[in-house]
C-alpha cells in the first residue's frame, strides 16, 4: 500500500520537498510538469507547515503543564534564543 502524504514523517517530507524546489529551479522541465510540481510543493508545504505548528502547540503545553511559567515562543532563525 503507498505511503500517503498526510502519514509521511516530517523529515521525508521535507526532503521530498526540497527535491522539489531542485527540479523547479532547473530550466529543463516542461511547463506543465513544472506546474505540477509546484502544486505538490505548495500542498506539501502546507502539510508540513500543519504538522510544526503541532509540534510547537505540544511543546508549549508541557512547557505550560511543567511549570506555573507561561510559554515562551519557539526562537526561529534570525531570532534571539530566549535563555
Amino acid at each position: 500500500m503507498p505511503e500517503q502524504p498526510q502519514d509521511i514523517p516530517f523529515e521525508k517530507g521535507l526532503k521530498k520537498l526540497e527535491g522539489i524546489v531542485k527540479q523547479l529551479e532547473s530550466a529543463e522541465i516542461p511547463l506543465e510538469q513544472s506546474l505540477k510540481l509546484f502544486e505538490e510543493g505548495v500542498q506539501l508545504s502546507q502539510r508540513l507547515r500543519k504538522q510544526l505548528d503541532a509540534a510547537e502547540s505540544k511543546v508549549e503545553i508541557l512547557t505550560k503543564k511543567g511549570s506555573a511559567r507561561q510559554p515562551e515562543p519557539y526562537a526561529r532563525d534570525g531570532d534571539d534564543v530566549p535563555f
